[in-house]
C-alpha cells in the first residue's frame, strides 16, 4: 500500500515542481539577460537575495500566476533576515510583462503590508515597472496595496527603492515610504514619456521627467541616489539598522570601539568662533557622533539642513543641524519641507533628536515668499514642537529669530538639555541688520552689539540655556544627556 501512494503522489509532486520551477524563472532566459543583467542591474531574484542575509529569504506567493503562465505575477514577494532581524520585501521583475500590477501582484503587495502591521516587522519594496496592468481589472470589491500600505506608515520602518523605471501605481510606493532611494539608472514619474506625450503633447526623456536630478534634487522625492542596485541595497539594510523593527520596539544597539567619552581636541580647529566664517558641519558632526556611524538622509535636498541618524554610546539617535557652509545655513523651503518629513518619520519610532543650531534665519525676499518659505517654516515649527521625542538643543554659534524657534531652540520645549557654546550669537535679529532697519545711532548700536554677543551668558543667568560649554566637550555632554533621558 506505501509504494501505491508513493507512486500516486509521483505525478502531482512532478506538477508541483513544475510549476516552482517556472516561477522561478521570471521572463525567461533571455528577457533577463537582455533586460537585466546586460545593462548592468541585477534581476529581481538577485535584488531579494542581496538584501536578506545569505540563505533566509522565505518565498510568499510564488504560485501566484501560475495559471495564467504570468511566474509569480510579475512580483516576488516573502520574508529573510536583515542582520538577525526578520524582514519583509518585494520586488517587482521587469523581465515578466515590464514589472505590470496584475490582479495577483495587487493581492500579494497588499498581503506583505497585512503582514507587516500584523507582525510588528519593517517592509522594502522594490520597485521597476509600467505600473497597473491595463489588461486585467479588478471586478468589483477588491483589496489594494495602497491602502494597506497607508494603514502601515508610522507602525514599522518602511522603505522603497527604485531601480528602474517606475510608474503610475507602482510610484506611488515611493511617497508613502519612510526612505527612499534611487539609482542612477532610475527615473520615477507619474505617467511616462510617453503619456506625457499623448496627454500634453510634450516630448520629454524619462531623465528630465523624473530621472535622479530631478527626483533627489529639485523635487525632492527621494532621499538619495547610489551608483547602481547593490549600493542602494546596502543603503536599505544600513538605514533599517538604526531602526526598531516596530514602534513598539526598542532599536538596536551598535557596539564598537568607540561608545565611550572622548575629549574632541580637533573641535577648535573645525569650528570657527567668529559666526561669519562658514565651516562643514558634517565634520563636526563626524567627530562627535560614534566613529563611522553617521548616516546622512536626503542630502542633495534642502542643503541648508542636515538631517542625519547616528549612533552616540553605541544608541541610535536623529540628528538635524543647519549647515553654514551653503546659504550660511539660513533656513530655505525645501530645508523646512526636508525636516518636516524627517520629524514625521522618526516621531514614530522615538529617536532621541539633537538639534546643531548655527543659522542667521529664514530666508527672506520675494523667491522666499514665493516658494512658501512661511508656510513651510511655520508646519517646521509645528512638527518639531509636537514631536514627543527626547530632544537636545546646542546653539553653536548663532540662532536668530524664527530660524532659532524652528530648530527647537526655545525653552520650555521638552529639551532634555539645552547647551551653547560660548561664542553663541542670539537675538531676535542680527545686531548689525536690525539696527540699520532700526536706524539705531552709534552709541545705541554699540549697546545692542554688546548684549548680543554676551548672549549665552544672559541666558545661562536665566537658567535659558542648561551650561556654556567648551566644544571640546560637546561629545560627552551629549553623552551625559542621553544617561538622563527616558528610555525608548
Amino acid at each position: 500500500m506505501a509504494k501505491d501512494n508513493r507512486s500516486e503522489w509521483a505525478p502531482w509532486l512532478e506538477a508541483l515542481e513544475e510549476r516552482r520551477a517556472r516561477s522561478r524563472e521570471m521572463g525567461g532566459p533571455e528577457r533577463v539577460e537582455r533586460l537585466m543583467h546586460a545593462r548592468g542591474k541585477l534581476d529581481a531574484r538577485q535584488r531579494i537575495e542581496r538584501l536578506f542575509d545569505p540563505g533566509t529569504f522565505v518565498e510568499i506567493g510564488a504560485l501566484v500566476g501560475t495559471l495564467s503562465d504570468v511566474p509569480a505575477d510579475g512580483f516576488i514577494a516573502g520574508h529573510g533576515l536583515i542582520e538577525g532581524r526578520r524582514v519583509l520585501a518585494g520586488a517587482e521583475d521587469f523581465s515578466t510583462l515590464g514589472g505590470s500590477i496584475g490582479v495577483g501582484g495587487t493581492s500579494k503587495r497588499h498581503r506583505l503590508a497585512e503582514l507587516a502591521k500584523q507582525e510588528r516587522v519593517p517592509l522594502v519594496m522594490m520597485l521597476e515597472g509600467a505600473g497597473a496592468r491595463l489588461t486585467e481589472r479588478h471586478h468589483g470589491r477588491a483589496p489594494t496595496d495602497l491602502l494597506a500600505l497607508a494603514d502601515l506608515r508610522g507602525h514599522v520602518p518602511m522603505v522603497c527603492l527604485v531601480l528602474g523605471a517606475s510608474a503610475g501605481h507602482g510610484a506611488l510606493v515611493a511617497p508613502l515610504s519612510d526612505y527612499v532611494v534611487m539609482t542612477e539608472q532610475a527615473a520615477m514619474f507619474t505617467g511616462g514619456p510617453l503619456l506625457v506625450k499623448a496627454a500634453t503633447g510634450e516630448d520629454v526623456s524619462k531623465e528630465e521627467l523624473g530621472g535622479p536630478e530631478v527626483c533627489a534634487d529639485i523635487a525632492g522625492t527621494v532621499h538619495d541616489v547610489a551608483r547602481d542596485d547593490e549600493a542602494a541595497l546596502d543603503m536599505a539594510r544600513r538605514y533599517l539598522g538604526y531602526f526598531p523593527s516596530s514602534r513598539e520596539g526598542n532599536a538596536p544597539h551598535r557596539e564598537s570601539d568607540d561608545v565611550g567619552p572622548r575629549r574632541i581636541d580637533e573641535m577648535l580647529d573645525l569650528l570657527p568662533p567668529n559666526d561669519r566664517k562658514p565651516y562643514r558641519m558634517r565634520a563636526v558632526l563626524e567627530r562627535v557622533v560614534d566613529a563611522g556611524s553617521l548616516f546622512e538622509v536626503q542630502p542633495r535636498y534642502g542643503r541648508a539642513l542636515i538631517t542625519a541618524l547616528a549612533h552616540l554610546g553605541g544608541r541610535p539617535v536623529a540628528l538635524v543641524a543647519n549647515d553654514p557652509s551653503f546659504k550660511a545655513g539660513a533656513l530655505d523651503s525645501a530645508a523646512a519641507i526636508k525636516a518636516e518629513g524627517f520629524f514625521e518619520t522618526i516621531g514614530h519610532f522615538g529617536h532621541p533628536l539633537v538639534f546643531f543650531i548655527d543659522n542667521p534665519g529664514v530666508l527672506a525676499g520675494t523667491r522666499a515668499e514665493r516658494e512658501g518659505m512661511l508656510k513651510w517654516g511655520g508646519r517646521m515649527f509645528l512638527a518639531e514642537r509636537r514631536l514627543a521625542n527626547p530632544k537636545i538643543a546646542v546653539q553653536m554659534r548663532k540662532g536668530f529669530g524664527f530660524g532659532l524657534v524652528t530648530m527647537g531652540g526655545l525653552p520650555f520645549d521638552n529639551q532634555t538639555a539645552v547647551f551653547s557654546l560660548p561664542s553663541v550669537n542670539l537675538a531676535a535679529m542680527p545686531a548689525d541688520s536690525g539696527g540699520r532697519a532700526a536706524k539705531l545711532d552709534p552709541e545705541e548700536q554699540a549697546r545692542v552689539d554688546e548684549a548680543q554677543r554676551a548672549g549665552p551668558y544672559q541666558m545661562a543667568t536665566g537658567l535659558g540655556v542648561d551650561d556654556v560649554i567648551d566644544p571640546r566637550e560637546l561629545r560627552n555632554r551629549l553623552l551625559e544627556a542621553l544617561r538622563l533621558q527616558r528610555p525608548v
